[in-house]
């Protein structure tokens, strides 16, 4: 797997899971709704640190830069 997944896109990822988490955490949402938010951020948290997104293969999207 080639990384597809920028410094900032990790970051975008790791705050969006972290403000869902909250929300479920603060009973903001709740029931299956809640439980579709933490797997959400789940997945955010794992392929921000896999560096890896298999969603963008198919879309031909790519963040991640060399330097």
């Amino acid at each position: 797997m080639k990384k597809n997944i920028g410094s900032w896109d990790s970051a975008i990822r790791l705050v969006v899971a972290a403000v869902l988490v909250v929300l479920f955490s603060v009973n903001a949402v709740s029931g299956t709704l809640g439980f579709v938010f933490l797997g959400l951020a789940a997945i955010a948290v794992i392929t921000s640190f896999m560096g890896y997104c298999p969603t963008y293969v198919p879309l031909k999207v790519c963040t991640y830069h060399k330097h």
